[in-house]
């Protein structure tokens, strides 16, 4: 029997159109959730909405760059004008920026990633809260937020700022049910990663994860589901770790 834990409540997705973002969209539609699809790709997020509707799910694409309040804005009162309400928002969209040793780093070199993971984050938040009653926040943070990963030391600050960004907020919206939480995936081979992990590095953080293997997109999808969902009701201000037992893995030899 198909699960229908989202039957009747919208959800906005950022950074939907691949990845993480697509894979929780095509998890979230086959238990009933209508969704919101926001990206800087229209192509890919139409394309997403078609293939969602023509399985017999609701989702609308809206491009939407969420460095940039007014479109955040727009795309939220768009989603509550057509679906009459939000329920839940996974906040996904990052963008990884220039790996290069924090000595080397520019001052510079921040600013896309601030703009994006952390501005865009808390702008997606911000529109989504007045219209939120009850449900669920999740953001998408990341394991070097807690572990390190050389040449990686901007990216992961933008995304230790958003795991102290989610324990306030979970606390502060406690009180009106909204939950919020985060997971710190590891590595999953998304077109973003595909980007910096040549094969042979891909490899050999593959064996030493746990499971011995690294992580693809429908890994993370039912972490997110189930986050978004009621069946978390008690959870909130927690990170949750999805990375294949990648940080415990042992010693690196």
């Amino acid at each position: 029997m198909a699960q229908t834990r989202f039957k009747g409540k919208t959800v906005i997705i950022t950074g939907a159109g691949t990845g993480m973002g697509r894979a929780a969209a095509l998890r979230l539609a086959t238990e009933g959730a209508q969704l919101a699809l926001l990206g800087r790709r229209p192509e890919l997020l139409e394309q997403l909405a078609s293939e969602i509707t023509a399985a017999g799910g609701q989702a609308l694409a809206f491009a939407c760059d969420i460095s940039l309040e007014d479109k955040v804005s727009t795309a939220v009162q768009n989603t509550l004008d057509h679906f009459g309400r939000v329920d839940g928002l996974f906040a996904n969209a990052g963008v990884l920026g220039t790996f290069k040793p924090l000595g080397a780093t520019e001052a510079s070199d921040f600013d896309p990633l601030i703009a994006t993971n952390l501005r865009g984050t808390f702008l997606s938040i911000k529109h989504c809260l007045p219209v939120l009653e009850g449900g669920a926040i999740l953001i998408n943070a990341s394991w070097t937020a807690s572990a390190v990963m050389p040449g990686a030391g901007a990216y992961a600050a933008t995304k230790g700022a958003l795991l102290a960004m989610m324990r306030t907020l979970a606390v502060e919206q406690g009180p009106r049910a909204i939950r919020v939480n985060a997971i710190c995936p590891g590595i999953i081979l998304t077109p973003m990663a595909d980007d910096v992990l040549a094969p042979d590095l891909a490899a050999r953080l593959a064996s030493q994860a746990a499971l011995k293997r690294n992580g693809t997109p429908e890994d993370v999808a039912g972490t997110v589901a189930w986050l978004l969902s009621d069946d978390s009701a008690f959870v909130t201000g927690q990170e949750i770790t999805v990375d294949g037992g990648f940080t415990i893995g042992g010693v690196r030899l």
